[in-house]
């Protein structure tokens, strides 16, 4: 079935033996979701295993315009082995049409409002996502110093379950992939080199830091599943 076309109705059941289906449950907004419970421990001097977790991840996806965020965490999600989603910020900002604050005519109150409420509504989404055992990865653009409406509003939104992680490739880089955009989602080069200076910040924060300048789509996908499986073995506060 192509993308935006539904059927107008669903076809009767064929007999068969009874299949299992996934029961969806919807939570609050001030739900907190997100915890993943561990195996027991091994008895006294056996071999020590990984911890595996147990349930759904939500990892969020950090960079400068350009960084290839979105393609990142839709590969990613796309080639997983257990169900997940792909929850863009800018994908839900866009949802607005008519009165849409343009992030190309500057940062005002009207976009600081229409960026609060996108990232409420995709809290919301992953949580219910991960209520429903199905892992989710966010990507948006969050500013080390501005940690109260940033990283720490994610986490209030999503929970405590939230893997933050870096992805912070070179300046040029990220000028050349902002040049082959088109529409809003392109900026002005003076605004991709002061957005990606403010990135830097998160050297030094304690965040997996993921540089993909060198590596394609695929690759940098992979460095992620590295750090989400080494993450959930060794979690680390933040």
């Amino acid at each position: 079935m192509s993308d935006g076309h539904y059927p107008g109705s669903l076809p009767e059941p064929t007999p068969g033996p009874p299949r299992a289906t996934l029961q969806l449950r919807a939570v609050p907004e001030s739900a907190a979701t997100g915890h993943f419970a561990m195996p027991d421990a091994p008895p006294p001097g056996a071999a020590q295993p990984h911890p595996q977790p147990q349930g759904p991840v939500a990892v969020l996806l950090i960079g400068p315009a350009g960084a290839g965020k979105t393609s990142v965490a839709r590969y990613w999600a796309d080639h997983r082995g257990s169900p997940t989603a792909h929850i863009s910020l800018d994908d839900v900002r866009e949802w607005v049409r008519a009165g849409f604050a343009n992030p190309q005519e500057g940062w005002n109150d009207q976009s600081e409002a229409q960026y609060r409420l996108a990232r409420r509504t995709c809290g919301f989404a992953a949580r219910n996502y991960l209520a429903n055992g199905i892992s989710c990865i966010i990507d948006d653009a969050v500013f080390p110093d501005r940690p109260a409406i940033g990283l720490g509003g994610w986490k209030r939104h999503v929970g405590p379950a939230l893997l933050p992680v870096v992805l912070l490739p070179g300046l040029d880089v990220v000028l050349a992939r902002n040049a082959e955009r088109s529409g809003v989602r392109r900026l002005a080069d003076e605004e991709v080199a002061r957005i990606h200076g403010r990135m830097a910040g998160w050297y030094g924060s304690g965040l997996t830091i993921i540089d993909n300048s060198r590596l394609d789509v695929a690759g940098t996908a992979a460095a992620l599943d590295q750090v989400v499986a080494r993450s959930l073995a060794h979690p680390l506060p933040w």
